[in-house]
């Protein structure tokens, strides 16, 4: 039988006080309790430490070189304790985050130099992936995932939601015109994604109700590439708006069939496994993400 952690503060208590009487008093104990944690550790460590005299309590030899080490022990889990504490109130060490290469350039790296002064102890890992990855297997401390959750296992805290648009370039609009109804769709170029399907359902309105399927003229895995094609006037695009915002704004892209595009918004969550124990780290970036962006 292995010694416990209270069996140790007990002998080094008692050491301290001077005596059982005072040590049951000073850790809210009872005499007979300091006694027979005593005796279970001197029978686990086969050994006497401690000879009880009427008087006073007095240190055997090998008591002496016992409580050496008891002072140790304690003094690092105190330690351990303290700097658990102060992580608590300033968090430190390696967060690894996930997210799809365009959510990562155009939502989280704008953001990085703020969440660094505020938490200079927390070292990032950004690695990104077009897919869903598999966050134990990839060691994963929280990934971004952008649309409906599938994965009963995971965690998921709402991050906010970003709309839909259907999107040209003026150069491709110069070129090619701009469709006034959903059904002259078919006469573009229409750029999109390889794989889910489910990406090529555009939130625009005809004659099969508020969604339309697109068969893709030219299709990528990745959201960053489909924004990359559209500002190179190759064809028209759907696309969340935390990817398009600035280019909008500067005219770089420009939304197209606005009458006929249903608000259909992407919800955006940050995911864990649900056994995971959040740590100070992963709370604060958390955090720091959703109060930036619900």
């Amino acid at each position: 039988m292995k010694t416990t952690i209270e069996e140790l503060v007990a002998f080094r208590t008692v050491v301290d006080t001077g005596s059982i009487t005072a040590a049951a008093e000073q850790l809210g104990h009872t005499v007979s309790g300091i006694s027979r944690a005593l005796s279970r550790l001197e029978q686990k460590l086969d050994t006497t430490l401690m000879r009880r005299t009427t008087r006073r309590l007095e240190l055997t030899e090998e008591g002496a070189a016992f409580l050496q080490r008891t002072r140790a022990i304690l003094d690092a889990i105190d330690d351990a304790e303290e700097q658990m504490a102060a992580r608590r109130e300033q968090p430190a060490g390696r967060l690894r985050v996930n997210a799809a290469s365009p959510f990562m350039l155009h939502a989280i790296v704008p953001l990085v130099p703020e969440f660094r002064r505020l938490y200079p102890q927390i070292s990032l890992e950004l690695d990104t992936d077009d897919l869903p990855i598999d966050l134990l297997e990839r060691r994963t401390d929280i990934a971004i995932r952008i649309g409906p959750l599938r994965d009963s296992t995971l965690h998921a805290r709402p991050l906010g939601t970003h709309r839909l648009r259907v999107l040209a370039s003026p150069a491709y609009i110069e070129a090619h015109g701009k469709p006034r109804t959903t059904a002259e769709l078919a006469d573009h170029a229409l750029l999109g994604f390889t794989q889910p399907e489910s990406l090529n359902r555009w939130p625009l309105r005809g004659a099969h109700g508020d969604e339309w399927a697109i068969a893709p003229t030219l299709a990528a895995s990745s959201g960053e590439t489909l924004r990359q094609l559209a500002l190179a006037g190759a064809g028209i695009v759907c696309l969340a708006d935390f990817m398009t915002a600035a280019d909008r704004a500067s005219g770089a892209l420009v939304q197209v069939l606005a009458k006929e595009t249903v608000d259909v918004r992407q919800p955006v969550n940050a995911v864990y496994y649900r056994n995971t124990q959040l740590s100070a780290r992963i709370t604060s970036f958390l955090d720091f993400l959703s109060q930036r962006m619900m």
